[in-house]
């Protein structure tokens, strides 16, 4: 399919997965906010959406070939299993230690300006509300689209839209706290790493709910 600014975010991440690897990198939300037209969020961030679609072109060129997988075109179980082995376990995974890396963080320089106070407070309600979320998604969800329930899993798509919405003001909240996830000079290796790893969570998270909102979401929803 031809790139065009007119396109939403999220049609353009849907068919051409490296787009948001791009859009991550520009600050651009794909996710929760992938109904905007690209020209439209590039307006509202002072980007140059045609500079966005070259960024995107390039990332395809060097992608070694069959690397990405076009997910709107396997089946809907391969598809939940993916989400679940792969979104689902990492998160359970990262979360606790991104939590003791944060305590440690703050417990070692505190004293500091730059500390980011709160942030393992933030990120304990952050991984409480995730594991609630992934609970409902594997036990109700989950098996209603796995049945063919079709449009009958539209109340507990609206409550996991809205939930999603809910993890992307975490997500704000914690660029926040972090200085848009800087680290300062004097921040020691852990400090640097937290960082690093909070980044790098924030970019699975947004590719696990676009995923789930602008995939599997409309696809359960026409089953």
């Amino acid at each position: 399919m031809t790139m065009q600014t007119e396109m939403t975010l999220a049609d353009l991440a849907v068919t051409h997965p490296t787009a948001s690897k791009v859009f991550h990198r520009r600050g651009l939300d794909y996710c929760c906010g992938g109904r905007r037209p690209l020209a439209e969020a590039c307006a509202a961030a002072g980007l140059d959406p045609a500079e966005i679609l070259q960024e995107i072109h390039a990332a395809e060129a060097a992608e070694p070939r069959g690397e990405s997988v076009a997910w709107q075109a396997r089946p809907l179980p391969e598809l939940i299993d993916f989400i679940v082995g792969h979104y689902h376990a990492r998160l359970r995974e990262e979360l606790p230690e991104l939590v003791a890396l944060a305590e440690k963080v703050e417990q070692s320089h505190a004293g500091k300006d730059t500390c980011p106070c709160g942030l393992a407070d933030l990120l304990r309600q952050v991984h409480a509300a995730v594991l609630d979320h992934l609970a409902k998604e594997e036990q109700i969800l989950f098996p209603l689209i796995l049945a063919g329930a079709g449009r009958r899993t539209a109340p507990p798509i609206q409550v996991m839209e809205h939930e999603h919405r809910d993890h992307g003001e975490n997500l704000a909240r914690i660029r926040e706290l972090t200085a848009d996830l800087t680290a300062p000079d004097e921040a020691c290796p852990t400090w640097r790493a937290l960082y690093l790893r909070l980044d790098a969570f924030e970019s699975e998270l947004m590719e696990h709910i676009h995923l789930e909102n602008n995939v599997l979401f409309p696809r359960a929803l026409c089953e």
